[in-house]
């Protein structure tokens, strides 16, 4: 009788597990998936469905869809966003990458300033000549900076304000 009130009926074959088994409840609208599990699907494919288009491209040669290639290349871009942060890989087609897919990648060390080897983890600051620096250091006076921020100075306020000349008038 409550049922009938609200309007709401119950499910009659209850809560269903996810087909993955990752141990969560799934959805007839996921396709019996959990929400992750499904997102993680439908990355898949949309990869999939980018790299037989990019491989086609190439294949093709065809160079005239520079707009269905530019949002195409957005739309990758955006999706090895989402791909890094859930470190799954996208397999390339390059020759170049293969090969440096090959070597092991070299596990970096601590983050050192580049003035007194102190390490500084998070608490680094980099600087424009590309170092990174400890709090003491990371001004360019203290660490003999060869940034030349006199003409960077320049260069940005030339960009920021153009000459402008008017056009002389001639007299008749």
């Amino acid at each position: 009788m409550e049922h009938d009130e609200t309007g709401c009926q119950p499910h009659p074959e209850g809560p269903v597990l996810c087909v993955n088994n990752c141990g969560f409840f799934g959805s007839a609208a996921n396709m019996n998936m959990c929400s992750k599990c499904y997102k993680d699907l439908m990355l898949k494919q949309e990869q999939a469905k980018l790299a037989a288009s990019s491989i086609e491209n190439i294949v093709n040669g065809s160079s005239s869809g520079s707009e269905k290639e530019s949002t195409a290349a957005e739309a990758g871009n955006a999706q090895t966003d989402l791909a890094e942060k859930k470190a799954i890989s996208v397999p390339t087609v390059n020759a170049s990458t293969s090969a440096e897919a090959a070597e092991p990648k070299t596990k970096e060390g601590p983050k050192r300033c580049g003035t007194c080897k102190k390490r500084v983890g998070l608490a680094g600051f980099k600087c424009r000549c590309g170092n990174l620096f400890c709090g003491s250091h990371r001004y360019s006076e203290k660490h003999d900076c060869p940034f030349d921020y006199r003409s960077a100075g320049r260069d940005a306020i030339a960009k920021a304000n153009p000459v402008i000349k008017a056009e002389k008038l001639h007299k008749i």
